[in-house]
């Protein structure tokens, strides 16, 4: 047989019923490109450009040894130099590139190509961007090992072109170790095991330090923490422990959750909780703000588009349900989501697949979807402005966070803990807060919930010369502190039936007349709130 005789179905076996696939003989697997794509973005973020390469590199001169080694006594071949040749044939039908040879018209080369659709190049931009060097590592690294494998010499394949980088085309030169001299000089160090051990050292490294970060942040807030983790979540009252444990059971299933609870109280923060604590903790983690985008770029965002969908879309560019695949999309404040785009992303949690804008090929895709919001879904479902079929879709599971003036046990710990990272950030010492401060905090009814008290540990870390936190530091500007004994101190004269009024109104208020939310802040049934507030009108 001659090499370029060779066709899919000589080397390709597979079972009509599915679970095994052989190639010249051994077994092979079926992976998407996007996923590929994903993966090596991921190592790049975690590993650095220099050890990915490395790794990705490896991965392929031994893909192109195997090979080599499989087809050598597979196929009946009309000459050892046909089978020699074969690599580039394989590397086509395999999927990964179109291989083009070039003559060869220099001396010492032993292969040169032209790369055309090379998958390596397409998905290094996808995701990364362009490049300064080439990046089709894993092809430059089969081709390497199929001709060492093939010549019985170290022969190492090099990119003197490469689309990753902006170049017209891929352009492949090999030569044996001899023939490239010093050239090749700095490149070997990819195909050697040590490249990996100095990012493997700086991962060793930064677990370390992120250990020593959780052990001071617990000796920060206290030894006596029912929950603390390294996202800023702290749980010492009983109603946030409950909702910690919820979260944790939660996290081993792949049902979708909706987290409510009112803005600040960190939503966010339970969702990337439920992510790392779950079985696609290795996956991406992505979030996107349902209500901070118009409605176009939202749904470009979500499911992607295709070059020329729309003025401004110059390249295709995949969306967040694909860059996600493996992992978690958090759909934030999905109750401000317009309700042509609740159409789309109740098909797409229907189908698990995705179709971009401009585009009518659909893409599978393997997300865990969380949602959150500040609003009563249910409530909006009656006003007509949330699909009810969207809500029972993404409510399977449902955690409700309480508001921190419901959990004053917490807020202590949530401020010495942020007085700890600020004073780190800052450089400044943390002596903690005075005996006052701690009571002014615990009065305060933080409208804002956890996010308000970090600014306002921040603004106090931010403008204290030294010594512990005093209410002043805490207090804005024109806001008188607490005389002591509570939030009725501020009214010694009032009645307790007339502070409770003030503070449902004040409540009511703070949640815009929404009387079911102003029922769940306060703890109380809505007929008990209906009843109080028509008293208060009589």
């Amino acid at each position: 047989m001659k090499a370029q005789d060779l066709r899919l179905e000589d080397l390709l076996e597979s079972d009509s019923r599915g679970g095994t696939m052989r190639f010249a003989g051994n077994r092979v697997l079926l992976f998407d490109a996007v996923a590929l794509g994903l993966l090596r973005a991921q190592l790049v973020e975690n590993f650095g450009v220099d050890a990915t390469r490395a790794l990705i590199t490896q991965f392929g001169f031994s893909h192109g040894w195997c090979t080599a080694e499989s087809l050598e006594h597979a196929l009946a071949w009309d000459t050892p130099r046909e089978w020699r040749i074969a690599g580039g044939r394989v590397h086509r039908l395999q999927g990964l590139v179109r291989f083009e040879p070039v003559p060869r018209e220099r001396s010492g080369v032993v292969a040169e190509a032209i790369w055309n659709e090379s998958y390596e190049a397409e998905q290094h931009i996808l995701h990364l961007g362009l490049s300064d060097q080439p990046v089709c590592w894993s092809l430059a690294g089969y081709a390497s090992g199929y001709l060492s494998r093939a010549t019985g010499k170290n022969v190492y394949a090099v990119e003197e072109s490469c689309r990753g980088k902006g170049d017209a085309t891929c352009q492949m030169v090999a030569k044996t170790r001899e023939d490239w001299g010093d050239e090749i000089e700095p490149l070997l160090r990819y195909y050697e095991k040590d490249c990996l051990e100095p990012s493997l050292r700086g991962l060793r490294d930064s677990v370390k330090q992120l250990e020593a970060r959780l052990a001071s942040q617990k000796h920060a807030i206290g030894a006596d923490q029912r929950f603390v983790d390294n996202g800023g979540i702290v749980a010492r009252s009983k109603v946030m422990v409950d909702v910690m444990d919820l979260a944790r059971r939660v996290a081993a299933v792949d049902s979708s959750v909706l987290i409510t609870g009112e803005s600040g109280v960190g939503k966010e923060r339970i969702a990337q909780f439920i992510h790392d604590t779950s079985p696609r903790a290795a996956g991406p983690f992505v979030a996107v703000n349902c209500g901070a985008l118009p409605e176009q770029l939202l749904e470009s965002e979500l499911f992607g588009h295709v070059r020329g969908a729309f003025t401004g879309a110059s390249s295709d560019r995949p969306g967040l349900f694909e860059a996600a695949t493996g992992g978690t999309l958090l759909l934030d404040e999905i109750g401000d989501m317009p309700l042509p785009l609740q159409v789309r992303l109740l098909r797409v949690l229907q189908e698990r697949e995705v179709r971009r804008l401009g585009e009518n090929r659909t893409r599978r895709v393997d997300v865990r979807i969380l949602a959150a919001t500040h609003r009563d879904l249910r409530r909006a479902v009656e006003r007509g402005e949330f699909r009810e079929d969207l809500l029972f879709r993404i409510n399977v599971l449902q955690i409700a966070i309480p508001a921190l003036r419901q959990r004053p046990d917490d807020i202590v710990p949530l401020a010495r803990l942020k007085l700890h990272d600020f004073a780190q950030r800052f450089g400044k010492d943390a002596e903690g807060f005075t005996p006052a401060a701690q009571r002014y905090m615990m009065e305060q009814p933080w409208r804002g919930n956890v996010r308000e008290l970090h600014n306002a540990v921040e603004r106090a870390v931010a403008l204290s010369d030294r010594g512990p936190i005093d209410v002043g530091d805490l207090q804005l500007p024109g806001k008188s502190a607490p005389t002591g004994g509570g939030a009725a101190a501020a009214n010694v004269e009032a009645s307790l039936e007339e502070v409770e009024r003030q503070h449902i109104l004040a409540v009511l208020e703070h949640v815009g007349g929404n009387r079911a939310d102003a029922a769940r802040s306060l703890g109380i049934g809505t007929a008990t709130l209906y009843r109080k507030l028509k008293k208060y009108k009589s």
